[in-house]
């Protein structure tokens, strides 16, 4: 019975495929299907193991085309691999520390990228040319401690956000080079006396707006913001989020915090929690 419910739903799976390539089906509700599909999941596999790191993998991304990754290392290093032929361009990051976080910035040609790590640099690394092997890198800004994470616009080859352990959020725009200092995250109530700063772990941006970007870390709320709400003379408490989300049994609860965020294309939110589980909010 089950092999034949798994002919079924692999049939299903192969119309699918033949719907969307006539446009019978949209990209957003084919991309839907295939993501709940049991049957992709179980028939998931090692394709190849790419081997250059001497320590541990914090993170790996994707360019927009997906024939090249990139990781970062506690080895330093930032790696740019054409994943196929298993060629590489290994390079020093010019971190001091374990690299973090590290994405290509769209509309580069992957030329460019950026990195944070737990030095708490925040990197730029442009002008990447994969067949001489070269590169230019630059220090961007800096962080009190680990920069945890960055958010790249979407859409955008000059904007992004970073966030890290001393509970700054920055708005950095390449085109001049320069971070603007956003605000310190402090606790929402006067509960938690024994912090005065909330340590970001990350970062994500509303992708259909994004003038919208939350951030979450060592409490139990994640913080959402306006951008547009900003004024660099400190007139408004930019500080003060346009709104939060917790799960209400979470509320006080200090033995959690949040671990990982992401938005979905129609502002769904996905928030992770340590000792804890994965909530959507809509």
């Amino acid at each position: 019975m089950s092999n034949k419910r798994a002919r079924i739903s692999l049939g299903k799976a192969v119309v699918d495929v033949w719907q969307r390539e006539v446009g019978e089906i949209s990209a957003r509700n084919f991309v839907k299907r295939l993501a709940a599909s049991e049957d992709l999941v179980l028939r998931l596999d090692i394709y190849k193991k790419l081997d250059k790191h001497q320590g541990c993998v914090n993170t790996v991304s994707f360019n927009a085309d997906g024939n090249v990754l990139v990781s970062g290392s506690d080895d330093t290093q930032v790696i740019l691999w054409d994943w196929e032929t298993d060629t590489k361009l290994s390079f020093l990051s010019g971190h001091l520390n374990d690299v973090l976080q590290a994405k290509f910035m769209p509309y580069t040609d992957d030329r460019s990228l950026v990195t944070c790590a737990a030095d708490g640099e925040l990197n730029f690394l442009f002008r990447i040319n994969l067949l001489l092997e070269s590169f230019e890198t630059r220090v961007l800004s800096q962080h009190q401690g680990q920069a945890y994470k960055l958010a790249i616009e979407p859409g955008s080859p000059h904007i992004f956000y970073t966030c890290g352990e001393d509970g700054l959020v920055q708005h950095i725009d390449l085109r001049t080079a320069t971070a603007t200092e956003l605000f310190i995250c402090c606790p929402i109530d006067d509960s938690r006396v024994y912090t005065r700063v909330i340590n970001l772990n990350a970062i994500t941006i509303d992708p259909s707006n994004p003038n919208l970007f939350a951030v979450g870390g060592s409490d139990e709320y994640t913080r959402l913001y306006d951008l547009r709400k900003y004024k660099s003379d400190d007139s408004t408490d930019f500080g003060l989020p346009f709104d939060c989300f917790c799960p209400r049994h979470l509320i006080g609860e200090y033995q959690v915090g949040i671990t990982g965020l992401a938005f979905s294309d129609e502002s769904e939110l996905l928030v992770s929690y340590n000792n804890e589980f994965i909530y959507l909010f809509m």
